[in-house]
């Protein structure tokens, strides 16, 4: 028999999850009346409050959420989660705690997710990755009290603890790099403008370009894809005075990047000087293989794991900066062409 569920609850009351949360575990936030047309659905098609009993007796879940608001597809060719997500499991793990994923489309459908399972005590913690500069997830993670650690530099808008690196010295490096082979005409192909990470890439690369002198940066945003990272590089390519060398923000655009240049007959990096912002397999299994700023990804995600631990223990927030990501030079990159 299927297990009747507050979504369900949700739907024939006409109010949200939360609504449903409030009145089912003796919440403040809902009015007396609209509590008992809560109750009365909830017993008319036979709900059973498991999960939310256990919480009240005062156990945990065992679990802590992660909701990806990212293409299903972009996932399967995208390093980067994998390996965060391997390290967040290594910690989980060895404290007999279940990692829950989710892929969903965007923040809104995100916010709907953790409502579900802090309502159903699936999670005592949120990992928060992807972070928009005004991001409506934070205000519900705040609202219902989730512990919760951010996967990326910390926000004035919350005291949420936060684990990152610093994205613009690694960036720096990059651009310094370039410039003392000889490139004066370097580009970035970025990732999505909407998240903070990305904003702070830009900027950092932005003010880089601009010291050393180089005229106005030449900056193309993306969704991350390899289709959009190979339509960024085509369309840099083909102007009159084309750059030299191009940085990315990720390996997947990179490698697309290596093909375009292929096939449109440039050689790398002979005409052309490519560096991928994130380092794995797929950097040294292209030929020629590329030159990428590399950081222990596993390890960024066993330390976000071990500070929404303490959280859940009941210690004070508290944020994390790894080590910033250093450049690892391989083939990809060389002297500026002559000219």
């Amino acid at each position: 028999m299927k297990r009747v569920t507050i979504v369900e609850i949700a739907e024939r009351a006409g109010v949200s999850i939360g609504a449903v949360s409030y009145a089912l575990n003796g919440r403040p936030g809902v009015s007396e009346e609209t509590r008992r047309r809560i109750m009365e659905i909830a017993d008319e098609i036979g709900w059973r409050p498991s999960l939310a009993a256990r919480s009240l007796s005062g156990s945990r879940a065992h679990g802590v959420g992660l909701v990806l608001a990212r293409p299903a597809d972009t996932l399967g060719v995208e390093p980067f989660f994998m390996r965060f997500i391997s390290g967040l499991e290594r910690e989980l793990s060895g404290q007999r705690i279940a990692l829950l994923l989710q892929v969903v489309e965007d923040h809104r459908a995100a916010v709907e997710a953790i409502r579900l399972w802090w309502a159903e005590r699936r999670i005592d913690g949120l990992v928060v990755t992807d972070m928009y500069a005004q991001d409506v997830r934070i205000p519900v993670i705040e609202e219902l009290r989730i512990p919760a650690v951010l996967a990326g530099r910390p926000r004035p808008d919350t005291r949420l603890g936060a684990v990152w690196t610093d994205d613009t010295a690694a960036v720096d490096a990059s651009v310094d790099y370039l410039v003392a082979l000889g490139h004066r005409r370097i580009a970035r192909v970025a990732g999505l403008p909407g998240l903070d990470h990305t904003r702070v890439r830009i900027a950092a690369f932005r003010a880089a370009v601009l010291r050393h002198g180089l005229g106005e940066p030449d900056v193309v945003e993306t969704d991350y894809t390899a289709e959009e990272g190979g339509r960024a590089t085509r369309a840099l390519l083909s102007r009159r005075g084309r750059p030299t060398a191009i940085l990315y923000d990720n390996d997947v655009m990179a490698v697309a990047a290596l093909t375009v240049a292929q096939e449109m007959g440039l050689s790398v990096p002979g005409e052309l000087s490519i560096l991928a912002g994130d380092d794995s397999q797929l950097c040294v299994l292209v030929r020629p293989a590329l030159t990428a700023l590399s950081r222990d990804i596993q390890a960024y995600g066993l330390q976000t794991a071990r500070v929404l631990l303490d959280l859940i223990d009941g210690r004070a927030p508290r944020s994390y900066q790894g080590n910033t990501a250093r450049l690892t030079v391989r083939g990809s990159t060389a002297a500026a062409p002559d000219g």
